[in-house]
């Protein structure tokens, strides 16, 4: 009897596959959905794609901020891509399940990229404060070895973090049901469908939560506050819009990311609605790495000049 019941808990546990439930109870508008994700998707890629070939083209664009910037451009390339081109599949599919390993493999990259963007936000907000506040010693401390460092760290931390969370949250038993009311595979949906104890993964959520997240947000908050307060010592009014227009685009994709980001990761489960929170989801996933490159195109005269430049040049 006790042999049959540890055959009986395997098969509940050993699942091949996953089926992500996402729109299913839209099915009159899949077709729209898919146009919709479709069309983001292709300005995502072709608006980040074209912020790293212009600072890569345009050597007046050859320092640290757009350095991070191509950073940014690329890690929005690379997480945008792990899950929107499997959200369209599965809008006009009957089968909308994945397997078992690609749902691991799939984690563990959002999670490293969505982990790694805000390490490289905090950097990026490091960035405009040693501008701003040092710009005399600037080209000192903001060398290219200081720059590699902070990028390669960034990495580095989101790679880390994603271990950590991919081997804890797969290593939980799902017991026979395997549908995820998501649009995705998240960590708070996953755990919301295990059948064993989670208070390890909770736990990990929110403290590694603390120094991926909140930690580098306080970071950005602080450097912040040291560059408002530099820029209201400066005299003139055109002083001051120039200095401030240099980190406008950096605060609003700051305020769309983190906003969003926090609110799904760092917080109790026991908060967490899949059904409320699903456009959250969507927001940081698929719509804030199209605005990204719209917002620092738009505001920036940099970007702008190097796209006459490197126009006028092909």
């Amino acid at each position: 009897k006790k042999s049959g019941n540890i055959m009986e808990d395997k098969n509940q546990t050993d699942l091949s596959e996953f089926v992500i439930l996402g729109f299913s109870n839209l099915n009159e508008l899949q077709f729209l959905l898919f146009t919709i994700f479709f069309l983001t998707y292709i300005c995502t890629l072709g608006g980040n794609i074209f912020i790293i070939l212009v600072t890569m083209a345009d050597p007046h664009l050859h320092t640290p901020m757009y350095y991070f910037l191509g950073n940014l451009a690329f890690l929005d390339i690379c997480y945008t891509t792990t899950n929107v081109p499997q959200m369209m599949v599965h809008l006009l599919s009957e089968k909308k399940s994945i397997s078992y390993m690609r749902c691991v493999a799939q984690l563990f990259a959002f999670i490293f990229f969505v982990g790694s963007e805000c390490l490289l936000l905090a950097a990026m907000a490091y960035d405009r404060y040693i501008a701003i506040c040092k710009p005399l010693r600037y080209s000192v401390i903001m060398n290219k070895t200081l720059c590699s460092q902070l990028a390669a760290s960034c990495w580095t931390g989101g790679f880390l973090n994603s271990v950590v969370h991919t081997v804890l949250t797969f290593r939980l038993p799902f017991c026979g049901n395997n549908q995820i009311n998501y649009f995705f595979y998240d960590i708070p949906p996953l755990l919301i469908l295990s059948c064993g104890d989670t208070s390890i993964n909770k736990l990990a959520l929110l403290c590694i939560g603390v120094f991926i997240g909140w930690m580098p947000f306080l970071c950005i908050v602080l450097s912040y506050l040291y560059i408002i307060s530099a820029i209201l010592r400066i005299h003139s009014s055109e002083g001051r819009k120039k200095a401030f227009s240099t980190c406008a685009s950096h605060l609003i994709v700051v305020l769309l990311y983190y906003g969003s980001a926090i609110f799904t990761y760092v917080r109790p489960i026991s908060a967490y609605s899949l059904e409320k929170d699903r456009l959250i989801s969507v927001l940081y996933s698929v719509v804030t790495p199209m605005l990204n490159p719209i917002i620092y195109t738009l505001r920036n005269k940099d970007i702008k000049e190097a796209m006459k430049t490197v126009g006028s040049r092909w």
